[in-house]
């Protein structure tokens, strides 16, 4: 077990938000955390790491919160980042500042260790030899020789490569700060990681590499996401909190669909043979509770009804299109023709391009997605393709008889001066306030939301409000720059299937994989380089991506082989050559050899005769001497032009 949590319950302004809640989380846990927008996740998430305390309830529900012993949990809160004065990797290495204190001292050993004085003293000796073993154990133990590795793996995978490393972390942005804070408790290694919206801000080779880290990551995952792709490629279990009440399943979140629609049929079945039961109790109690006869009898019914567990009524939420795009005329086949054009943002001078000569055709019917990275323009050519962008050149032409509705991430063609109703209002002036208040109640913008003004109401409410105009507006082509942002999983589950049920044209850019995979008919991916399309959603894009690599893979594999082969090949002619050549090299080596003993017997006989001709004798004998003086001449010759070839033939070694 990592942490246990009993009776927890929280309030806030007199409504309870969180209901006695119990969760017990084990070491390989895998929690998806979902609800609606304003249920309690944050406030949960908060309580688990001790940044809020849970109400103080009397027995026998005194709350509870049990930890393991050593218990270490990271938490990474939604939209927020590290913002430090240091640059990247020395903020990564502070992770590792224990093991790197302990990799100094370990050098600073050895230095002592190899020093002569330190063999002198055998205890001094030993102490440091000892102290050298057991820091290098733990050192090894704790991976200390892979902290590079790990830290330029992680941070590659997160989208800083290399040359990034000495940038100052201030002068991020605030989504790669964000990024970066969550590179930081990857490498811390919690026993608990507690990520809340941890795709945001990521593009999907980000999301991919980081699903792929986590599904080998040791320790317990919870995590709050409105990524149910995410959500099904991680989690083993689902917790939902619905009217402040904590309920677990198990499964990720496509099982938990089913479990739940199940569960809310089951419970509207037992809800609702309750309320008929309750209600002839209560007719009998009403007919008889006067009667001296039948008193008795009614007040049983009475006493049945007190005693009774009241079933909630489940939470119904409508999945059949409460939002419904519809359209009027129906545009020829031919519906777009993209050739050629850039993608450009800025003016003048400072105009820089994104994509050169994109070029695409889009018929009626089709459900487009654009995909790509950060930054490589998807958002500026949904809006070129309008031409609400100029285009340098390049030909967009429009069929016929096409209607746009455009939904902008951005909302910026609301007014955030106007309420609800008024942004509505002023578009459709014929409209009644009773028949505003029932479109907008198809989005559920209920209440006194509607009163409020565009800018203070939430993202999600804004993104609701731009799609009941759009059902208004009955475009036949649908252009949509991220629509799932903001909004909460049911929300997002009635849009998709408005939009799948929407038999015109789609063109949208989404990052939401789970949108990518139920709506797309093609996927067009831009990259730097290219622009490439993939028929399918979004499994099929990435099936024909791994063909792909894979295949790619494979030619690279063949020509190291060949390469190897070619080597190997080589190696047998340099290895024929080089026999030949070990065989000239011996005889060298044994020339040398000959020739320093050559050396060393004329040293030792020229030794000899001058001896010889320092005796009496010798130098008293003119000719005696004559000859040992000509035969040490001829030796000295013999001498040097056998060093002068034994020098050659070092030098050739």
């Amino acid at each position: 077990m990592v942490i246990s949590l009993e009776n927890i319950s929280k309030f806030y302004n007199g409504n309870q938000v969180l209901k006695n809640i119990a969760l017990t989380i084990e070491d390989n846990d895998r929690i998806g955390l979902i609800g609606i927008n304003g249920c309690g996740k944050s406030t949960l998430l908060k309580i688990i790491t001790g940044k809020e305390i849970p109400e103080t309830q009397p027995e026998p529900n005194v709350a509870r919160i049990s930890l393991t012993k050593g218990m270490t949990i990271g938490f990474l809160e939604q939209n927020t980042g590290l913002d430090r004065s240091c640059t990247i990797i020395e903020e990564m290495r502070s992770v590792f500042s224990n093991m790197l204190e302990i990799s100094e001292r370990l050098r600073e050993l050895e230095r002592l260790m190899a020093e002569p004085s330190a063999h002198d003293n055998e205890q001094y000796f030993a102490e440091i030899s000892a102290e050298y073993a057991q820091k290098t154990a733990f050192f090894e133990a704790n991976d200390g020789y892979l902290i590079n590795v790990n830290i330029t793996k992680v941070l590659n995978g997160m989208g800083f490569p290399p040359e990034t490393y000495d940038r100052v972390i201030s002068t991020l942005s605030g989504g790669e700060k964000t990024r970066l804070a969550l590179a930081k408790l990857l490498l811390e290694n919690p026993k608990l990681l507690i990520l809340d919206e941890p795709t945001n801000h990521l593009d999907f080779q980000t999301i991919m590499w980081l699903e792929e880290y986590l599904q080998e990551y040791k320790g317990a995952l919870l995590i709050v996401s409105h990524d149910r792709y995410f959500l099904d490629k991680l989690t083993t279990s689902i917790c939902e909190i619905e009217r402040g009440v904590l309920k677990r399943y198990k499964g990720n979140y496509s099982a938990f669909t089913v479990q739940k629609q199940a569960d809310v049929a089951r419970q509207l079945k037992e809800y609702e043979a309750q309320q008929e039961e309750i209600a002839k109790l209560q007719d009998f109690v009403d007919r008889n509770l006067v009667r001296a006869s039948t008193s008795n009898m009614a007040k049983s019914r009475i006493k049945k009804l007190e005693s009774m567990e009241i079933i909630e009524k489940p939470v119904l939420y409508e999945k059949s299109a409460k939002i419904k795009f519809e359209y009027d005329i129906t545009p020829p086949i031919d519906l777009l023709t993209v050739k050629n054009i850039d993608v450009s943002v800025g003016k003048g001078s400072e105009r820089k391009t994104l994509v050169e000569s994109l070029s695409f055709d889009v018929k009626r019917g089709e459900k487009l997605a654009i995909i790509g990275s950060n930054g490589i323009g998807k958002s500026t050519l949904l809006k070129i393709i309008q031409r609400k962008l100029p285009c340098s050149h390049g030909i967009i032409e429009w069929t016929k008889n096409v209607k746009i509705s455009y939904f902008d991430q951005e909302n910026a063609q609301l007014d955030p001066n106007k309420t609800v109703m008024d942004e509505v209002h002023s578009r459709y002036r014929t409209m009644s306030d009773r028949e505003i208040r029932s479109l907008l109640g198809c989005v559920r913008l209920i209440g006194e939301n509607v009163f409020k003004q565009v800018g203070v109401i939430s993202g999600g409410e804004r993104a609701k409000l731009c799609f009941a105009i759009m059902m208004l507006e009955r475009g036949n082509v649908l252009i949509l720059d991220e629509p799932t942002n903001h909004l909460d999983i049911d929300t997002k589950e009635v849009l998709e299937q408005a939009l799948c049920e929407f038999d015109g044209t789609i063109i949208f850019v989404s990052h939401d994989r789970y949108l990518l995979n139920k709506l797309a008919t093609r996927i067009i991916e831009i990259t730097e380089n290219s622009v490439e399309s993939y028929n399918g959603g979004f499994d099929d894009y990435i099936s024909v991506k791994r063909e792909k690599e894979a295949e790619i893979q494979l030619i690279a594999e063949r020509q190291k082989q060949e390469k190897a082969k070619q080597t190997a090949d080589e190696n047998k002619v340099k290895a024929y050559r080089s026999k030949e050549q070990r065989a000239a090299d011996a005889k060298k080596r044994n020339r040398i050899k000959e020739l320093e003993n050559e050396i060393e017997r004329l040293e030792a006989e020229m030794s000899v005769i001058q001896e010889e001709l320092s005796d009496p004798e010798v130098c008293s004998d003119y000719q005696l001497m004559q000859e040992k003086c000509a035969s040490l001449e001829n030796m000295k010759k013999l001498c040097s032009e056998y060093e002068d070839e034994w020098v050659a033939l070092s030098e050739e070694f």
